[in-house]
């Protein structure tokens, strides 16, 4: 019996060894945001997420955590956090957020960042992000590995008015004069200033 050949598009993949997290052989998009959340002694907290999203078409919002992070157990103890969406002139201060702390205490590279206080939850955002959110914990969801995904529902939200999105506004226009900034794990970042509309069929329904 003659064996079945193999499609040219099959015959180019290389099978990823699952031993390793496989979401680090190849780059992908992702957001990157800063959840803002206190400490038990009402300090501020400011972590970097990328695998971070809208949870379904309404106002909840969700992002993988550790439980091992100061962010999971403020959060399960306070009930609320904040979500700023930095702009790429901010990279900086998301790579920042990222740094350890000493001695168990606060972060203090955070003394550096310049933040305003959230109007409906005890927290704060960064300064001239473009996207705020603020969110009351909904749920935590443990056993993705030694993952957890945190989601809240989201109280209220602001945004940059130079990013918003109207009728009378290009919307390529409004993406090249205001970029956007996104995290290409595991290591790099790219600022995105071209846009295309997406060619949805004429009768598609969200």
């Amino acid at each position: 019996m003659a064996m079945p050949s193999v499609p040219v598009s099959m015959s180019r993949l290389v099978e990823l060894d699952r031993e390793q997290p496989v979401w680090e052989r190849c780059f992908m998009v992702a957001p990157l945001v800063l959840i803002g959340s206190r400490d038990d002694d009402g300090s501020l907290d400011l972590a970097p997420k990328h695998m971070a999203m809208p949870m379904g078409w309404d106002n909840y919002f969700g992002f993988v955590c550790s439980p091992r992070h100061r962010t999971c157990s403020n959060i399960a103890r306070s009930g609320e956090f904040t979500v700023s969406y930095p702009k790429p002139s901010q990279v900086l201060y998301a790579s920042l957020a990222a740094s350890p702390r000493y001695a168990d205490g606060p972060k203090s590279v955070l003394g550096a960042f310049d933040t305003f206080d959230a109007r409906q939850v005890d927290g704060e955002f960064i300064e001239d992000a473009y996207l705020f959110l603020e969110c009351k914990h909904y749920k935590t969801i443990d056993g993705f590995g030694d993952n957890c995904l945190i989601t809240g529902e989201v109280l209220a939200a602001y945004a940059d008015q130079d990013y918003l999105r109207a009728t009378e506004v290009d919307e390529q226009e409004l993406i090249h004069e205001h970029p956007l900034i996104a995290y290409l794990p595991p290591s790099r970042f790219a600022t995105i200033t071209r846009s295309n509309a997406f060619p949805f069929p004429a009768d598609m329904k969200r």
